[in-house]
């Protein structure tokens, strides 16, 4: 039987445009050092910034199932360790100062990791692509791990939506990490307990933005509350519609949302000349975020022709996003 979940007063929603996300891994390293130092936590990336197409971290979670198949939640495969990678470490002391001879090399031998296929993409030079796809819990409206989860340890926060786990309660059945479809529940062996983003709501709740919002260089990020409609997270969504989750069909209603990256230059013919189609293939998009994709392309191209010829766009602006304050939570509480 489903249970029965109460819907919250708020819904903390974030938005990333990938045309502007340059793989940096900021926010990766900022969610790393503010919430997963502990025992047990270190192959934990709550936030982490893939290379698409690519094999992702863990590797290959577009298949390992969960989520929902005809309203009932599926239980999917666990990711064995090698598959997030096993954190290895560096012996910069024994060479440094004990006098051990040869490279410093990493140990033990990495065979995987959070960005291990960076910057391959497909294809071949010059018709070669990719582009950076962040991820982080999508603090679902319908949360299989939530569904999953036999001893009720998982809620979602009536303030603000977010979805979080009572440590107190988890008894480390692991039914959360097979259930979400986007692997983004982890589990820490040594305390036997699964540990997952909380959006930073303590952060939330002072009036600060998330982590990785703040930290994003590239101000690819907005953050807000999905019924203000003074939000920028509003206008993308809701307004203009050019944001779009992340693999609708797991049916979990994703509270993260992207802006598609546009396809990018044509593809190179042998002869030097550039054809009609784009290295990045619509397909490719679609098969990410949707049949949607297309007419997201089209309005895209629309606002920014309006720009390029000097007129008003308020899309193109609240995409630039010249101030990171109007890129995040208004109100912050």
């Amino acid at each position: 039987m489903a249970k029965v979940m109460k819907a919250p007063k708020r819904q903390l929603t974030y938005v990333t445009d990938l045309n502007k996300c340059i793989g940096c891994q900021t926010c990766t390293v900022a969610c790393k050092n503010l919430w997963t130092t502990g025992p047990g936590q270190e192959y934990m990336y709550w936030r982490n910034v893939e290379t698409s197409p690519g094999l992702g971290y863990p590797r290959n979670w577009q298949t390992k199932g969960g989520g929902y198949k005809d309203g009932e939640v599926q239980v999917g495969k666990l990711p064995p360790m090698i598959d997030y990678g096993i954190p290895f470490e560096f012996d910069y002391n024994g060479r440094l100062f004990e006098g051990k001879k040869g490279r410093v090399r990493p140990s033990p031998t990495p065979r995987s990791g959070p960005n291990w296929d960076e910057d391959q993409g497909d294809g071949d030079y010059p018709n070669n692509s990719y582009f950076y796809l962040p991820r982080m819990c999508n603090h679902c409206t319908k949360p299989a791990c939530l569904e999953a989860c036999p001893n009720d340890a998982i809620y979602k926060r009536e303030e603000d939506g977010i979805v979080v786990i009572h440590l107190d309660k988890c008894k480390g059945t692991q039914a959360c990490v097979q259930s979400c479809p986007y692997a983004k529940p982890y589990f820490n062996p040594l305390t036997n307990k699964s540990n997952k983003c909380i959006g930073c709501f303590p952060r939330i709740e002072k009036g600060v933005a998330p982590a990785c919002v703040a930290q994003c260089v590239g101000r690819a990020m907005h953050v807000g509350f999905i019924d203000d409609t003074n939000s920028s997270v509003y206008k993308l969504v809701k307004q203009y519609k050019v944001a779009l989750p992340l693999h609708p069909e797991f049916g979990t209603e994703p509270n993260v949302f992207y802006i598609p990256p546009v396809l990018g230059p044509k593809m190179e013919l042998p002869d030097g000349t550039m054809s009609a189609d784009p290295k990045i293939p619509l397909a490719q998009l679609e098969e990410l975020f949707g049949k949607q994709v297309r007419d997201v392309m089209n309005i895209l191209q629309a606002e920014r022709m309006k720009k390029m010829e000097g007129k008003e766009s308020e899309l193109m602006d609240v995409l630039i996003g010249r101030r990171s304050a109007d890129m995040m939570i208004s109100p912050m509480t």
